[in-house]
């Protein structure tokens, strides 16, 4: 939609407060319905709806009665407003020309009353020549749903806060004067796009700043990710310029060495196409920064020293969180060799708890054992059956060396010792053994039986 200024010297107060009660209405509205257009505009004797006529008239909005009355705004009200909040503060009093018209927005001069001339961006999102912004940009982060004019005002800040920044560590960029919702206030750069120039007096010097330039971007943590010969611009002392800035990501986004290969590969493949350059011979520096170079003559990404600056950290770039990307991955490590510390302590309690077990168990069946012996052995005394006869002293014998055993062997003492310890906390935590559970669980079992059998030997 072609801007025309000239509309805007007839609009009235009214006019901008309606547009602004729309703006208002569609934060949480595709369609503002009328009735809440005219609550917020608060026009006395039902002035909203005339006025609403009037911005129909120019294009500032859009009717859409599909599935109830109501109005959105469309670029040309969305840049009105951008343009009045300006004006109001003083950055410009007149709009020139359109100086640029790119797939994400258009570019006008902008004159102040001084006579000085800046340029102003506007960005317009949803175009048809590139509609696959969700896919491509990261604007949205977290968010689900999204429309057209609030995508353009998340890329008009982030492109103005990466301009400030880089303006501010000394990087050949316009500089950033002012922003407003979707429309961004910079220096005019004097010079042109470097696709439009056919010669260059020195094309070697001006190849190795706009080089320096990328590594120097990645030494301070961020990636154009479009640095290409339109992004590139060029004045008659073979300055370099680069704009262009909203797609900027850290050098710790996951695909930050394949956007850093395909900007350099840009570059490469510009030069050597129209200016005839030949890259075989290695180089081992460019504009004095020591970069290893790879085998055809380009620089690697690993290889360069990303501690010059954070500025990936400061401006919160797609791909590093507001918390630091490193504290965060040592801070989960950490977490998990606790846990796994944690886990192999209490395997290992859970494993003497077991031993603890199985030999309370083993007791029991011994006991058992024992428990069913006397019992025949008391019932072969009742029923006068006489059986085999046992040597006392054998059995003396017998438990004698079953106590030098255990005394030779200090080693076991002490584990059986802890694990008795281990299965006693154990007990006082509330938590049931293992011999317990089958005990309970048993029914009819051993342990009945061995029961019984207890409660006949007490009887008798």
């Amino acid at each position: 939609m072609k801007l025309d200024v000239n509309v805007l010297r007839y609009l009235s107060k009214d006019d901008f407060r309606v547009l602004t009660a729309v703006e208002m209405g569609m934060r949480n509205h595709e369609i503002v319905p009328c009735e809440l257009i005219d609550r917020i505009a608060r026009l006395k004797h039902g002035g909203t709806y005339k006025v609403l006529k009037n911005l129909l008239k120019h294009k500032l909005v859009h009717h859409d009665s599909s599935k109830y009355d109501g109005f959105r705004l469309t670029y040309l009200g969305y840049d009105f407003l951008a343009i009045k909040t300006l004006v109001n503060r003083g950055i410009f009093n007149g709009v020139g020309r359109q100086i640029g018209v790119g797939k994400e927005s258009d570019i006008f001069e902008v004159v102040k009353e001084d006579g000085t001339v800046l340029a102003m961006k506007l960005h317009r999102l949803g175009r048809v020549s590139f509609r696959a912004v969700k896919s491509k940009r990261d604007y949205l982060r977290h968010r689900s749903s999204y429309n057209w004019l609030y995508l353009s005002r998340l890329a008009a800040l982030k492109e103005f806060a990466f301009m400030k920044a880089l303006e501010e560590h000394g990087f050949p960029v316009p500089q950033a004067v002012d922003c407003n919702r979707h429309c961004v206030i910079m220096s005019l750069v004097p010079g042109y796009p470097l696709v439009q120039v056919r010669e260059l007096q020195n094309p070697d010097v001006v190849f190795e700043t706009i080089i320096a330039a990328v590594i120097r971007l990645a030494e301070h943590g961020l990636i154009h990710c479009d640095f290409n010969e339109f992004n590139i611009m060029i004045d008659d002392d073979e300055k370099v310029t680069i704009i262009d800035f909203p797609q900027m990501v850290s050098v710790s986004h996951p695909n930050a060495q394949m956007y850093f290969d395909r900007d350099v590969e840009c570059i490469y493949k510009f030069f050597a196409k129209r200016y005839n350059m030949s890259f075989e011979e290695n180089e081992n520096d460019s504009d004095g920064l020591e970069v290893e170079i790879d085998e055809v003559g380009r620089p690697q990404f690993s290889e360069i020293n990303k501690n010059s600056g954070f500025l990936d950290k400061e401006l919160a770039a797609s791909g590093f969180t507001r918390k630091d990307q490193d504290e965060l991955e040592k801070l989960i490590e950490g977490e998990l060799e606790k846990q796994s510390d944690s886990d192999d302590e209490g395997t290992a309690d859970e494993e003497d708890i077991n031993n603890t077990n199985v030999k309370q168990l083993e007791s029991l069946d011994l006991s058992k054992e024992d428990v069913n012996h006397q019992a025949g052995d008391d019932k072969h005394d009742d029923n006068h059956q006489v059986g085999d006869e046992h040597d006392p002293e054998e059995e003396e014998e017998e438990e004698e060396e079953e106590e030098a055993e255990s005394e030779d062997d200090p080693e076991l003492e002490k584990s059986l010792s802890k694990q008795r310890r281990k299965a006693i906390q154990a007990a006082h935590r509330g938590k049931r053994n293992f011999a317990s559970r089958n005990t309970y669980k048993d029914k009819g079992g051993k342990s009945s039986q061995n029961s019984k059998v207890h409660k006949q030997l007490s009887g008798w």
